[in-house]
């Protein structure tokens, strides 16, 4: 908008270029989302804390066992104090059969239910004999891992850790976001620049087009020819810094827009979107607000600091001593056949149970101990980390609207300079054709008006840039953009 007059395409040297593609912001931020690498990298992250979540509830799956075996004790025969011969030897066979279930339960109880079937047969036994029972037994902790146990804890932490992450992608989403504002309006001001540093070095080469012809009348001194050429050289070499820093720029703005840069090497961007300068109500207290409610980074702070209370909670339980209360029932069967074997089972008429506490109060706890310590110096390590973000936080979001005011400011101050500057150019080239200036002055002028409006541009992009800052700062990055990060 300030350089209308001078909207030309630039003559530029460079042909490497095969495709041109105009890109508004909100078109590289979507392409951004979906390709950039950081976003890529940090996506998987939450994706392998779910596997790791999911995989400690294994430790609650019951688990079967079963065993088969077979003994054999052969006894040689005795000798009989009261006789001179040898008593007969004898010999025992037995296949044991065993089945177990065992496991444990969300809140700490153990389980194993077990069966054995025992089949004898010897010397001592005229026919197979055949024994077997069915159990169940409970042990239910008291005190140590009643309340919190190391499966408990570990399923606990995971989902803090999931929630911490899933946190870090959106903080990493919002900073990708902001990079790809920045990097945008800065392309936009490079661009721009370019057409302003290429009609700076087409008013110079005007100038000494005219002064090379007043020289030929003799109606000017030479010398004032080669101040004019030497202003068309370092007008060119601006505009040509110009274009390498373009190009600069939109490599930055590619390698946030792609995971394969290559695919874009030959590819120019061409902003569609201007540089405007909205007013917006800024409030450093409603930021402030804000920033303690959205920021990732500090919600980040406050699960790391409830994941730290899991760690806490567990190890302060392992102070405790061991107190389990510990039950058993089942049934016994006894027969010369299986189905004999089997039927005490079936109809519980041998059966026996057992309860009891079992007590294990260990000598000096030393382990014990110091985890709890170095678990509650983690903590308050923790607060005070927590508590220094708030306040970086405060800092940041503070400077961030003070530099959007005055970045506001200074658009409408950097404007009325260009006009000053364009008028004394204006003024001062009536003067130089009618004789009453030198093309010193007029060339020092033309000078100034190239900085007056790259200046306005870029303190166009610099309010948008801080905008964009300020929005990082107070957590409303994706609000803004109207983006929502859902989670599975």
């Amino acid at each position: 908008m300030v350089i209308v007059a001078f909207l030309v395409v630039p003559t530029r040297a460079d042909v490497s270029y095969t495709n041109t593609v105009s890109l508004s912001l909100d078109q590289c931020i979507e392409m951004a989302l979906e390709n950039n690498l950081d976003i890529l990298i940090r996506r998987l992250q939450p994706e392998i804390d779910r596997f790791n979540l999911r995989s400690s509830f294994g430790a609650y799956d019951p688990s079967l066992a079963f065993s088969a075996s077979q003994r054999f004790t052969a006894s040689p025969g005795a000798s009989d104090p009261n006789s001179t011969r040898f008593g007969a030897g004898s010999d025992t066979y037995a296949e044991r059969f065993a089945p177990t279930i065992d496991g444990q339960t969300p809140i700490g109880t153990t389980y194993s239910l077990g069966g054995a079937l025992v089949r004898q047969s010897g010397t001592f036994f005229p026919s197979h004999q055949y024994n077997s029972d069915l159990t169940m037994s409970v042990t239910q902790p008291l005190l140590k891992n009643f309340l919190i146990d190391n499966n408990r804890r570990t399923i606990a932490i995971n989902r803090k850790t999931l929630r911490i992450d899933e946190l870090a992608l959106v903080h990493q989403i919002m900073r990708t976001v902001s990079s790809v504002e920045q990097a945008y309006y800065e392309l936009v001001f490079r661009r721009d620049n370019v057409v302003v540093q290429e009609a700076s070095l087409r008013l110079a080469e005007q100038l000494l087009a005219e002064n090379k012809r007043k020289v030929e009348l003799g109606a000017m001194a030479p010398l004032d020819e080669k101040q004019a050429e030497s202003q068309v050289a370092a007008r060119k070499a601006d505009y040509l810094a110009a274009v390498v820093s373009l190009d600069s720029q939109m490599n930055t703005l590619k390698a946030l827009l792609s995971s394969e840069f290559g695919e874009w090497s030959l590819v120019r961007i061409a902003p569609s979107d201007k540089l405007l300068a909205i007013a917006q109500s800024l409030s450093i207290q409603s930021s402030w607000n804000s920033g303690m409610e959205r920021r990732p980074d500090l919600l980040q702070s406050k699960e790391s600091l409830e994941r730290q209370d899991i760690v806490l909670r567990y190890n302060k339980n392992q102070l405790l001593p061991s107190l389990d209360l510990q039950l058993t029932y089942g049934h016994n069967g006894f027969g010369t056949d299986l189905n004999s074997g089997l039927s005490g089972i079936r109809t519980g008429a041998g059966q026996g149970y057992s309860y009891g506490l079992v007590l294990r109060i260990p000598f000096s706890r030393i382990s014990e101990r110091n985890n709890y310590r170095a678990s509650r110096t983690e903590k308050q390590r923790l607060l005070l980390t927590h508590k220094q973000l708030e306040q970086q936080i405060v800092v940041e979001i503070d400077n961030a609207v003070k530099s959007s005011r005055n970045a506001y400011q200074r658009i409408q101050a950097t404007r009325e300079a260009r006009l000053y500057a364009e008028a004394a150019l204006d003024a001062e080239q009536k003067k130089y054709q009618n004789g009453k200036s030198t093309s010193f002055f007029v060339l020092q002028l033309q000078r100034d008006l190239t900085a007056a409006r790259s200046t306005e541009i870029q303190s166009l992009a610099d309010y948008n840039k801080s905008l964009s800052t300020l929005w990082l700062s107070e957590g409303t990055t994706l609000k803004r953009r109207q983006l929502d990060v859902a989670f599975e």
